[in-house]
């Protein structure tokens, strides 16, 4: 499986796919099909970060 860092990341942060697509203002299913081909480091770099933000949000609101 293609970009296994990403979703391991988000699953253990408790963050979902369509929260980080949410974030990149883009369709959830387009998130899906662009993770099926491996990202580029900056780009990985970027959703890794979209990730702590959304999961910091999340535990703030708690």
């Amino acid at each position: 499986m293609k970009n296994l860092d990403i979703r391991e990341q988000a699953q253990k942060s408790k963050v979902k796919l369509w929260e980080i697509a949410q974030e990149l203002n883009i369709n959830d299913g387009n998130f899906s099909r662009k993770l099926r081909k491996e990202l580029t480091l900056k780009e990985k770099q970027k959703i890794f970060n979209l990730i702590t933000k959304i999961s910091n949000n999340k535990k703030s609101e708690l």
